[in-house]
């Protein structure tokens, strides 16, 4: 047993009951006001040098080596729940209604919040750790307001680091991937706007505005299978229709809603996508007399790995659970992650812990209302943190401890 190990097995219900009281009282992003005072009081009782209000609701924890070193990372966990009611019946179930943390970021919060209590307490590195809290990872726009309040010009690192579980994966196990690996998270609107009429009796004397609903929906799909190339990646898919009334079938409507989501790895597709999709509602439209509005909000950026951090990462991940169960060519998938926008200024690694599977193979995903994040798996993310210390900043953090 190792230091840490030992260290582990007497605070894991320490941490665990923390996890259960930031599940209990979700925040939706930048009004994580409750979550951020938690965090920024147990980092202080333990010694952490802290700033608070970084990005509005953020917290940055600053952890210095007791070795000579400049180098400096950050550790970055994301604090902010989602706009859904909980259905788990659990004695810590979320106490908000409409509140949920069904993605785990009250665990990624606790895990982080472990590392630095344990690195606190061993200084034995060289160079400095910056624990980043942030805010509004769930399409709010966290990691840009952390970054408009000058995080790294005020944090400086070398290397920026993400962990982030994924139920479905075997509990603890760990996974990643050198270069693209989530997806840029894009929203699109199309309004198709005609004149509208009685649908029984003179359909003729309308522009039908559901024929070029009809046709730009298939129409979409072209994109994808005509504009980008078979070998890149695009997803494009439908989210919402709205147009007429339930109680006036009889009534062509003037107005029709659709709108949905896009998904790509890279720059050049993700350009082609939103020109295409504006193009192809035009032309749909025009084709049966009608006009449209297109309009494309892009959201959080690709989230590419860089091969260094990678590297350490995934030793990092090997240290903590066994090279037998880290993955360093995993699969991308097209989730989005705010952390992506952190990554277009500072090099950096997003790293997969598995949440675990039942025996029969199947598993509660993450956005949906009977979520839970593993307890188990907390000791195994904090052996993670402190390894990336340990790969980066000098050994001596796992050291064996004493019988």
């Amino acid at each position: 047993m190792t230091k840490l190990d030992d260290w582990l097995g007497q605070h894991h219900a320490a941490f665990t009951a923390i996890r259960r009281d930031i599940h209990a009282h979700p925040e939706l992003g930048l009004e994580e006001v409750r979550t951020a005072k938690l965090v920024a009081d147990k980092l202080r009782e333990w010694g952490v040098e802290v700033t608070e209000n970084v990005g509005k609701t953020g917290v940055v924890g600053v952890i210095r080596g007791n070795k000579p070193g400049g180098r400096a990372i950050g550790l970055r966990a994301d604090m902010d729940c989602l706009a859904l009611d909980e259905t788990t019946n659990l004695p810590y179930s979320s106490k908000n209604p409409g509140r949920m943390h069904a993605c785990g970021h009250d665990g990624h919060t606790t895990m982080l919040l472990a590392a630095g209590r344990y690195l606190a307490e061993n200084r034995d590195f060289a160079g400095t750790v910056n624990l980043i809290f942030q805010p509004a990872e769930e399409g709010r726009g966290g990691a840009n307001a952390m970054l408009a309040d000058k995080l790294f010009e005020r944090f400086p690192c070398d290397a920026i680091y993400g962990l982030h579980n994924t139920p479905g994966m075997p509990e603890s196990t760990f996974g990643t991937t050198v270069g693209p690996f989530l997806a840029a998270a894009d929203s699109w609107k199309v309004a198709f706007h005609g004149v509208g009429g009685h649908g029984g009796s003179q359909p003729h004397r309308s522009t039908d505005i559901t024929y070029a609903q009809a046709h730009f929906v298939l129409g979409l799909q072209g994109i994808i299978g005509r504009n980008v190339a078979p070998l890149d990646t695009a997803v494009i898919s439908v989210g919402y229709i709205h147009g007429g009334d339930v109680n006036a079938s009889n009534v062509i409507p003037s107005e029709l809603v659709i709108g949905g989501t896009a998904r790509t790895y890279s720059q050049e597709v993700r350009d082609t996508v939103e020109r295409r999709i504006a193009e192809l509602a035009a032309a749909t439209a025009q084709a049966w007399g009608c006009k449209a509005e297109a309009t494309y909000h892009r959201g959080t950026s690709p989230l590419v790995n860089e091969a260094e951090q990678v590297r350490v990462a995934v030793a990092a991940a090997s240290a903590a659970v066994g090279a037998e169960h880290v993955n360093g060519q995993l699969r991308p998938g097209t989730g989005g992650e705010d952390f992506a926008e952190m990554m277009l200024v500072r090099p950096g690694a997003f790293m997969r812990i598995g949440n675990g599977v039942n025996p029969d193979g199947s598993f509660v995903g993450l956005h949906t209302p009977l979520y839970d994040f593993n307890d188990a798996i907390i000791p195994d993310g904090v052996r993670y943190w402190v390894g990336l210390v340990d790969q980066e900043l000098g050994q001596g953090l796992r050291a064996v401890a004493a019988e």
